[in-house]
């Protein structure tokens, strides 16, 4: 399953991903909420940046007026999201990224257009607030050419019932290299966000040993010639 406009548009959230509890899927009424809470925040007559440190870096769904190169200070990629539905399972549930506190993230800044603002991001809360397992923050970023703009970054929510501390690579390989659901396998979207970072030569400690552990479990050659599919 290819995630596009016209699927986050049409989609269901009860069934589209897969089997999410109930308990903690947010309705449409809680995102909207959520959103209009995040927008109220939006500092004033400043341009809506988005951070995208993972899938969006590569499908990021909205059309930006520009894009750029752009550094985070104060949080680090962390697959510390426990992933039952998208590309995990309850039965084999995987984990999905997210930013914790400490360090710094380098990644892809998009400034979203004003006309079609709260189309975007309405379909972007649909994406990334299914459950609420982020808090959207403004934050400071570097912007590659020197400038630096506040944006929207979906940070990890520690008290989320689908937050794990534990993210040493010997723990989550397993979890990544086994885990699948309808938007694809976990490992795919690992070996997509490090072709992503390579293209744009950006360096990420905590991905290096983790990709090689999972290209081991899956019998998978660490130089890969083939190209992975990104969506």
């Amino acid at each position: 399953m290819v995630l596009t406009r016209d699927f986050l548009r049409n989609a269901d959230c009860k069934t589209a991903f897969g089997s999410i509890d109930e308990s903690i899927l947010l309705t449409a009424e809680q995102r909207s909420a959520s959103l209009d809470c995040a927008l109220a925040k939006r500092p004033d007559k400043s341009p809506v940046w988005i951070f995208g440190y993972g899938s969006l870096m590569w499908n990021p769904i909205f059309d930006s007026e520009e894009s750029c190169p752009a550094t985070l200070n104060g949080y680090h990629r962390a697959f510390c999201l426990r992933l039952t539905a998208g590309r995990g399972s309850h039965a084999q549930p995987g984990r999905m990224l997210a930013l914790t506190e400490g360090g710094k993230t380098t990644g892809l800044a998009f400034r979203l257009p004003e006309d079609k603002l709260r189309e975007d991001l309405e379909l972007l809360w649909k994406r990334e607030m299914l459950t609420g397992s982020y808090c959207p923050t403004w934050c400071e970023l570097e912007l590659a050419d020197g400038r630096t703009v506040t944006a929207l970054v979906f940070i990890m929510n520690p008290q989320h019932p689908s937050f794990e501390s534990d993210t040493r690579y010997e723990v989550i390989a397993p979890l990544i290299a086994k885990a699948s659901g309808p938007l694809g396998t976990n490992a795919q979207y690992l070996f997509a966000l490090e072709k992503e970072l390579k293209t744009y030569g950006m360096n990420d400690d905590c991905m290096s040993e983790l990709v090689n552990q999972v290209r081991m479990l899956l019998g998978i050659s660490t130089n890969p010639t083939t190209d992975i599919q990104l969506i």
